[in-house]
């Protein structure tokens, strides 16, 4: 089923490199953006907002293009306030987030916070399940689905190339969400000749109702002369 299938989005929103006496070294970004087109291929999607409404934001981790062999850079455990990372939902926007770096004892929070203050990573990207979307165009060339509601949010990673630009490190990224993105729209094109298969057969069956009470008061009137 697509709505299980792990997905993955990115977008060109910038993260930022900043520190304070708080939170050390950190970086702020934009992970989900409600109401942008995307184009994955296979249809144009949008996130709409209220879709983190719902979903599950306990358990999520800061990567770097979607690497799931790395340790993670920071992590988010029920958003606490002793969480590595802090996530906030914006009404009609997306979702934040903020992320304490170890820049001191991790290389790689190091070089990401380096990366990010240099402007050389510019992008987020999330990865996650849906739990409701909607269609339009399903029997044209380039639908449009509309996730209307997300299940949970695993990770999200800041990107070097959000927008799935063909590299080695980010092939893979882009290889499983188009895999994911097409599983989709085959699923729901399925789903909706099913459901004009059982419109058919129903109005079928009503026309055969029809016509049999119509025979039974003809035979009736044709007793009755």
């Amino acid at each position: 089923m697509d709505d299980m299938k792990k997905e993955c989005r990115a977008f060109e929103f910038d993260i930022r490199a900043s520190q304070s006496d708080e939170h050390g070294h950190f970086v702020e970004g934009r992970a989900i953006v409600f109401g942008k087109a995307y184009d994955n291929g296979w249809f144009t999607e949008y996130i709409d907002d209220g879709a983190l409404d719902n979903a599950d934001l306990k358990d999520v981790r800061l990567l770097v293009n979607h690497d799931k062999s790395m340790i993670p850079l920071a992590r988010s455990r029920n958003n606490n306030k002793n969480s590595t990372m802090q996530l906030s939902v914006v009404k009609g926007e997306g979702l934040d987030i903020r992320a304490d770096l170890d820049t001191e004892r991790n290389t790689t929070a190091q070089a990401l916070y380096s990366a990010a203050d240099r402007g050389d990573v510019s992008g987020m990207s999330f990865m996650f399940t849906v739990d409701g979307a909607s269609w339009e165009d399903l029997d044209t060339d380039h639908p449009v689905r509309h996730v209307t509601s997300i299940r949970k949010v695993f990770e999200v990673s800041a990107c070097t190339w959000p927008a799935y630009e063909d590299t080695t490190f980010a092939a893979r990224s882009k290889e499983e969400a188009l895999e994911s993105a097409e599983a989709a729209l085959e699923s729901a094109r399925a789903r909706a000749a099913e459901e004009k298969a059982e419109a058919e057969a129903k109005v079928a069956m009503a026309e055969r109702k029809a016509k049999i009470e119509e025979l039974k008061t003809r035979l009736q009137s044709i007793r009755e002369d």
